[in-house]
């Protein structure tokens, strides 16, 4: 099958691998061509599918096909917070992977919602109610006022502000 040529009928578009029609808004939604999409099973195919190419762009890869797609600001949501075996802090991400948190990244949004840099630090991820909960109830405050991220018997000094917290909830 050749690829459309031309222009294409008014209000419609062609769907190119350039050009899906396809985006992630910033709330973690999909949408294809200003339409919702809804269905479970698209969603968490999608979610699991979206990878960043070498040159910075995001594309879904299903089996042998592709496309790039629109990512308004967080492409992954954080969906747990664990704790390792060897009491480190772990993340799973939408896509179905795993990967340590880089608590320097940490960032409490405008909306109140924390987010940090995934995928070694080239993309954002925004955490879910549940884990952003779960993160809070590892966290306590030190003797000198600051926030003190608790995993095991380790601590590590966390890079937001109690204030900062409060005034989000």
């Amino acid at each position: 099958m050749q690829p459309p040529t031309g222009q294409p009928p008014p209000g419609k578009r062609w769907h190119t691998r350039e050009d899906s029609g396809i985006r992630l808004d910033a709330a973690l939604r999909w949408w294809h061509d200003d339409e919702p999409i809804e269905h479970p099973k698209i969603i968490e195919l999608f979610n699991a599918s979206l990878v960043l190419d070498d040159d910075g762009r995001y594309q879904l890869r299903i089996a042998p096909d592709w496309c790039y797609v629109q990512v308004e600001d967080a492409a992954y949501e954080v969906r747990t917070v664990d704790i390792t075996p060897d009491e480190r802090v772990s993340l799973r991400l939408s896509d179905r992977t795993a990967e340590a948190l880089d608590l320097g990244s940490l960032q409490l949004s405008p909306d109140g919602v924390l987010t940090c840099r995934v995928k070694q630090g080239r993309a954002k991820a925004r955490f879910s109610r549940d884990a952003q909960y779960q993160f809070g109830e590892l966290l306590e405050e030190s003797p000198e006022g600051h926030l003190v991220l608790r995993a095991g018997q380790r601590h590590w000094e966390v890079p937001l502000s109690l204030d900062a917290l409060q005034s989000a909830t």
